[in-house]
């Protein structure tokens, strides 16, 4: 089978980052699909994985590493456990971190974190879904505690990087459970997507926050969701949370984290990391299978927009290669797909 691995951690711009292979075909066992991959989407964790640092960039791994978490495409063959799904069913997944990813033509994955395809898109859309959708409903509806169905209604959130994958989809996801959403974005054409996609209210995350929270009418808000660079927007943040409010944030902080005013409001942070359930096999790892099964009815009901912002053919290592460059320079408005294997 065709797929894209690499072998040492290098530069993007390095053409061995990322390579063309050949691969034998893997079987299912146990709880496993074997799912023929018809369209992946790329985040930034494939290219945190991928880019060298100084624990990794002396590694040659011994096998090709594969990457690649959000894919869509039919279940080919199961394993003698599975239940929730048979050969040719139309699944969309985002993998687990501790496993080789989807980037490859078969692709081996647990059905408890596996969810059956929107109806109404297509392979390529669908891929664009899974790991921004599983993290934003876990940041809001299990960190933050947000209810789904409403009672929260007409409370605020701030979402700082509304305009990225996760944004995408969280700002869409707020609006279904009655949030009034701020987001930020700094450049016109992010500004324009997120209030497409449903935001309340826009500001400018490379300006002071305060001053354009003020300005909207508000002094606090109820939650926040830092889903860009944790650190540069610390101290806003916990300037900005209502008293005994919540933040949620994805991204790793590179500096110890200032408490003081958390604990002055009795306010909450939570970590999320969609990666934990299959990372750590939890007892409850299906929840992801049923979040996945509630976001694909309510993109069908058309509740919520596709957030796929470029689609690419065909998977190989030169579209990858670009993709990741396009994330890692900041360049993407919301989701990178590639589609169709040459």
């Amino acid at each position: 089978m065709k797929a894209i691995a690499l072998t040492r951690y290098l530069s993007i711009d390095d053409p061995q980052s990322l390579m063309d292979i050949e691969l034998d075909k893997p079987e299912p066992s146990g709880r496993d699909l074997l799912v023929a991959v018809k369209a992946i989407a790329v985040n930034p964790v494939d290219y945190k994985v991928r880019a060298p640092n100084e624990t990794n960039k002396d590694i040659v791994e011994a096998s090709p590493k594969i990457l690649g978490w959000d894919a869509a495409g039919v279940v080919e063959a199961v394993g003698p456990d599975v239940t929730l799904f048979k050969p040719g069913d139309e699944v969309f997944y985002a993998g687990d971190i501790t496993r080789q990813g989807a980037n490859s033509e078969f692709h081996l994955i647990d059905e408890r974190i596996v969810g059956h395809k929107p109806k109404s898109l297509d392979f390529a859309h669908a891929a664009a879904f899974p790991l921004t959708s599983i993290t934003a409903y876990e940041a809001f509806f299990e960190r933050l505690g947000i209810d789904v169905d409403g009672s929260d209604e007409g409370k605020t959130i701030l979402i700082v990087g509304g305009a990225g994958g996760v944004g995408s989809i969280a700002i869409q996801l707020a609006k279904i459970a009655g949030l009034t959403v701020v987001t930020t974005a700094s450049r016109p054409e992010s500004s324009d997507w997120v209030k497409k996609l449903g935001a309340d209210y826009v500001i400018n995350h490379r300006e002071p926050l305060r001053p354009q929270i003020e300005k909207i009418g508000l002094k606090y808000v109820d939650y926040i969701a830092l889903f860009n660079d944790t650190d540069g927007h610390w101290k806003a943040a916990t300037d900005l949370i209502r008293p005994q409010g919540h933040i949620v944030t994805i991204v790793e902080n590179n500096k110890p984290l200032e408490m003081d005013e958390m604990k002055l409001k009795a306010a909450t942070l939570s970590w999320e990391f969609m990666f934990a359930r299959s990372m750590f096999q939890t007892p409850d790892m299906i929840e992801q299978h049923r979040l996945l099964s509630r976001i694909a009815a309510w993109i069908d009901e058309g509740r919520i927009q596709g957030t796929a912002g470029d689609v690419m053919s065909p998977i190989n290592a030169a579209n990858l290669r670009a993709a990741h460059a396009t994330l890692e320079a900041g360049r993407a408005i919301g989701k990178i797909v590639i589609e169709g294997w040459s």
